[in-house]
């Protein structure tokens, strides 16, 4: 059987989410968003976010962003983000493509902005003659496994918001982080700043359920966000008729503690993979194999030889990172067991070995 290590999109649906989907298909409701699930999970998510927040369910985490920075950029507008962002790198140009955004990345060498970084594109920003910045969107956690602490998010908002930008978050993990950091969601965003969220619960245990939320609707300009996103939902392509099923799932994730759990569950799998690579290389058991980047949620990446990395795949599935060569990523989901994890140690162990 072979044991994939490649995402945490690779987990099937938690059945506590699978039952939640199986309890509302009951009767007939309304569709659109307009159902009392949909309803209630505002309330949930205002529990989490703060009073002033609106949530708006989607399917997609690339719809989420699409959708969200659509609303929030003006159609002269570019948004600031990290070169590695999921944005910027892994959604097919789909903000070029569809919504027409510029994006401007830029080089963050262990996938995080800084004000530094994002200073020198805040220059100059009347010429006609440039995109203006309007967003800066950055990714909790990063796509390196890497994590903002609320003091460097506060810090990017400040920024942001001194020069009449917007911080937007790409929450595909932001559960992975809040149990990283010990910090409830409003911790690592209202608290601190940000404006808006794309808020992940696919890659956390549900099926197709995300939200793009605006942290604070009560403001003029938060309440102009939040109404671009309701207007641009359905030409976007991400507002369900069925909507109470994606709600549903949303709910089975955030009305309560699931998605905290789930969460956990993932990290310390990768936390187990990443001492247990530690360990041997310490140990001298793994010549060649090099870790690479912090493991701070649920990803791990190692640099391994070209002849272990072959002897592993007809077992394992994990994914070359690109532009590193050698650099691999080993990612957990919430449903990795101590068996994958320990199984991977070892036949790792022996390729190395036998390398």
């Amino acid at each position: 059987m072979t044991i994939s290590l490649g995402s945490d999109n690779h987990a099937g649906i938690h059945p506590e989410v699978l039952a939640a989907i199986a309890e509302v298909n009951v009767g007939r409701a309304p569709a659109y968003g307009d159902d009392p699930w949909t309803a209630r999970l505002e309330e949930v998510l205002r529990g989490h976010l703060g009073e002033t927040a609106r949530a708006f369910p989607v399917l997609t985490g690339t719809g989420a962003n699409v959708l969200g920075l659509s609303a929030a950029v003006p159609r002269w507008g570019a948004v600031v983000c990290a070169r590695t962002a999921h944005v910027m790198g892994d959604e097919g140009g789909a903000p070029e493509k569809f919504a027409g955004l510029k994006l401007l990345p830029v080089d963050a060498p262990d996938g995080r902005l800084t004000p530094e970084l994002v200073a020198p594109l805040l220059e100059g920003r009347d010429d006609v003659h440039r995109a203006e910045p309007a967003v800066v969107s950055i990714t909790q956690a990063t796509e390196l496994g890497t994590l903002y602490t609320p003091e460097q998010v506060a810090e990017l908002a400040a920024q942001a918001h001194e020069h009449g930008l917007l911080l937007h978050v790409d929450g595909a993990r932001i559960a992975n982080a809040a149990a990283a950091l010990d910090l409830p969601l409003r911790a690592l965003t209202t608290d601190v700043g940000v404006d808006l969220l794309s808020l992940g619960g696919t890659k956390n245990g549900a099926l197709a359920a995300e939200a793009v939320v605006v942290l604070d609707a009560s403001t003029a300009r938060g309440a102009q966000v939040a109404e671009g996103v309701r207007r641009l939902r359905m030409s976007g392509m991400q507002l369900a008729s069925k909507s109470r099923f994606v709600a549903a799932q949303l709910l089975a994730l955030f009305d309560g503690d699931l998605w905290l759990r789930n969460a956990r569950a993932a990290n310390a799998a990768a936390a187990r993979l990443r001492a247990g690579i530690d360990e041997r290389v310490a140990a001298g058991l793994l010549p060649g194999v090099v870790p690479a980047y912090a493991t701070d949620v649920n990803g791990v990446f190692v640099e391994l030889p070209e002849r272990v990395a072959a002897a592993l795949r007809p077992g394992f599935v994990f994914y070359d990172w690109p532009g590193e060569p050698g650099v691999v990523r080993l990612m957990c989901g919430f449903d990795a067991t101590e068996d994958d994890v320990d199984g991977f140690l070892e036949a790792l162990t022996v390729a190395a070995r036998d390398a």
